[in-house]
């Protein structure tokens, strides 16, 4: 279940936003200033925050450059265009101008929310596709309770083949994805680094796990 804090010093607008989306199915935090905010902060992780500008204490000018890796939606009377360039260009990641559509703002709550997942998933160390696990700090496969030793540059590769399951990779976007991490890969050394991991993967399960796509590149496949 996914949780937000709602920083509103307006009782009637906090109590607003609570009721509507503990009805969505989201647990609620609330705070009714900057300086409360930042001390339920120090204590809890909330999913995403609906902020207020105007608040006692701190205020949301003020507060935004203190939350770290927390979606922020900026919901404000003010209507300044400038003001909002400035605050996105801060770290809030959506401005809802005050009245609102309850609606409108919960559709924005699961695409702000959705992006953060997808952010996530990207900066995660293991990547998962069926019951093939991908841990790439330790460079390691694992499959049918075998967990298979990689190098760095067949890691980079079974990683983003992992994460296009059943759509093709071309040669060219494989080298130019992994180059940064793996310089030894060159165009001449792909296709062995894929037979690699092809043959490791295939010892344990019995399965070629990496099609060849004539004339495009390399496509992942669960079985």
């Amino acid at each position: 279940m996914k949780s937000i804090m709602v920083i509103d010093d307006d009782l009637y607008i906090n109590k607003l936003l609570e009721e509507a989306l503990v009805a969505e199915g989201y647990l609620v935090t609330k705070a009714f200033s900057g300086t409360e905010a930042l001390q339920i902060l120090s204590k809890v992780t909330p999913d995403l925050i609906l902020m207020d500008l105007m608040l006692p204490g701190l205020s949301g000018e003020e507060l935004l450059p203190q939350i770290r890796d927390i979606p922020v939606i900026v919901v404000s009377a003010k209507v300044d265009v400038s003001n909002k360039v400035d605050l996105l260009l801060k770290g809030a990641v959506d401005y809802v101008t005050k009245p609102f559509e309850i609606k409108e703002l919960l559709a924005r709550i699961v695409v702000a929310l959705r992006k953060q997942d997808v952010k996530k998933e990207e900066n995660s160390d293991v990547i998962r596709t069926g019951e093939i696990s991908l841990d790439t700090s330790l460079l390691t496969v694992s499959l049918q309770g075998h967990e298979i030793s990689l190098t760095r540059t067949e890691c980079a590769i079974l990683k983003l083949l992992m994460k296009n399951e059943g759509r093709p990779v071309g040669r060219n976007t494989i080298l130019d994805k992994i180059s940064e991490d793996t310089p030894d890969c060159t165009e001449r050394s792909l296709k062995q680094h894929i037979s690699n991991i092809r043959k490791k993967m295939e010892a344990v399960s019995g399965i070629d796990h990496i099609e060849t796509v004539y004339g495009i590149g390399f496509k992942f496949r669960q079985s």
